[in-house]
């Protein structure tokens, strides 16, 4: 059992679930990411399908793949980093499981997600 002094520090440390939202298995999210160099800071969008989420509270993680120049290219964010300034939704997608690691062995047409009727 944590103590409530831990719990109210790693409680305050969480993102409000604004942004947050759009994270689930099967959406295909821009990710905007803050990157320092040197003196200066800059964002860095990072399109792709989220294919997992794992963790719960402050250290949650999610994957998210895209196909860069036709090398397949997988990324993990901490979801409640300081770096991650917003995830925006492009798409809300429909799988029926929670780890989508199939779509590493499919290309093309094949690796499409349906999307999620409205």
């Amino acid at each position: 059992m944590t103590a409530p002094a831990v719990r109210k520090i790693n409680s305050e440390k969480l993102k409000d679930a604004d942004g947050i939202g759009a994270v689930e298995v099967g959406n295909t999210v821009t990710v905007y990411v803050r990157i320092k160099e040197g003196d200066k800071e800059r964002l860095q969008a990072y399109k792709g399908i989220v294919i997992a989420c794992d963790g719960t509270g402050r250290t949650a993680t999610f994957t998210v793949r895209r196909v860069s120049h036709g090398v397949g290219v997988e990324r993990v964010f901490p979801l409640h980093s300081q770096y991650i300034s917003k995830v925006e939704l492009e798409s809300a997608g429909r799988v029926r499981r929670s780890k989508i690691y199939y779509l590493r062995r499919r290309s093309g047409k094949q690796a499409k997600v349906e999307q999620k009727r409205k």
